[in-house]
């Protein structure tokens, strides 16, 4: 970016900040061009809503109140408007959707958003007394939310084994402010299968780089997966198991090869599966995008000595701990 009084190209700088939002003061990596000329400060609209995310996601996290990604996926389930659903829960006529674009709710609304989406049968409730829905529609949803709770039941042993591999399901600043989803974490390892048929090793360093990647472009990750520093580089925590999954699921199909002086396994697709683009949205889309040029020259040596690189990796590699996606505002290769 220039700046707008010399017109010279300025430098992205990231400094430690605090800001008070309903009166709690919260830290955050605030994002800005600096000129050095005049010693000033610039921001975007694009800097300006990624530093804001950075203080609503510690506040979501801090009180538990639903990111904007599981409430759109509510009434998504349920198939109504979002109109529909504001009317159904009470609330003020336009405010589910602002909820779904991003505006932090009040507690009180929170708090009602997360008791629907941890049953279904207070929704069906709500859906029974709601004066706003005509009878034929009412039933539809009706019908609905009675499919919901036959798949939550005949689902929750796989919800608890996928638990178990991610162990921690609550966002926070070590899954990059998304809740951990498996299906997401899956088609990304479809994808890179597809362009880059990977190895493990570097299989596990183009998850690190898209979800680190992404986080640094929007404050969120893309796959909600939580990361630990290894000896070869960042790798998804338990990732043996979360690839023995999607392997039993037959989401992706790992095969044993030859490299020269050793064996490895090598990430390749079944024949009936493809990449389902309709799970990401564009930015999740241009990460994964940005992350595959970057690398496809690239063998599982090359990648794990430049992830040997980040600050992510060294200052977590001799306790091997859990990375901070804070760390993706400090990556150097992407």
């Amino acid at each position: 970016m220039k700046s707008p009084i010399t017109g010279k190209e300025m430098t992205l700088k990231t400094s430690k900040s605090s800001v008070v939002f309903r009166k709690e003061e919260f830290e955050y990596l605030h994002l800005a061009y600096y000129c050095q000329d005049t010693d000033e400060q610039f921001t975007t609209t694009e800097l300006d809503e990624l530093n804001l995310n950075q203080v609503y996601n510690q506040y979501r996290s801090k009180h538990n109140i639903l990111f904007a990604d599981e409430i759109l996926c509510i009434r998504e389930k349920y198939g109504l408007s979002a109109n529909k659903m504001s009317q159904i829960l009470g609330f003020g006529a336009n405010s589910y959707r602002n909820y779904e674009k991003g505006e932090v709710p009040s507690m009180a609304n929170a708090n009602l958003i997360q008791t629907i989406s941890n049953n279904s049968n207070v929704f069906r409730d709500l859906v029974l007394r709601s004066s706003d829905l005509e009878e034929q529609e009412r039933n539809k949803v009706l019908v609905k939310i009675d499919a919901a709770i036959d798949l939550e039941d005949e689902s929750k042993d796989e919800n608890k084994f996928v638990s178990m591999l991610f162990g921690n399901m609550l966002p926070d600043a070590f899954s990059g402010y998304r809740k951990p989803n498996i299906h997401k974490l899956s088609e990304m390892v479809v994808y890179f299968t597809e362009k880059l048929h990977p190895t493990v090793t570097m299989m596990n360093k183009l998850l690190f780089y898209a979800d680190f990647l992404n986080y640094k472009k929007s404050a969120y990750s893309i796959s909600g997966a939580r990361y630990m520093a290894h000896n070869y580089g960042p790798v998804p925590v338990r990732f043996h198991g979360i690839f023995d999954y999607m392997t039993n699921k037959k989401i992706v199909e790992l095969q044993t090869e030859n490299f020269g002086e050793f064996t490895g396994e090598k990430f390749i697709l079944p024949v009936t599966k493809n990449f389902n683009s309709e799970l990401f949205n564009d930015i999740e889309l241009e990460s994964l995008k940005d992350v595959t040029a970057k690398f496809k020259n690239c063998n599982a040596t090359d990648i794990k000595e430049i992830s040997h690189e980040e600050r992510a990796w060294i200052e977590n590699e001799k306790e091997k701990n859990n990375i901070n996606y804070n760390y993706g505002f400090d990556l150097i290769h992407v």
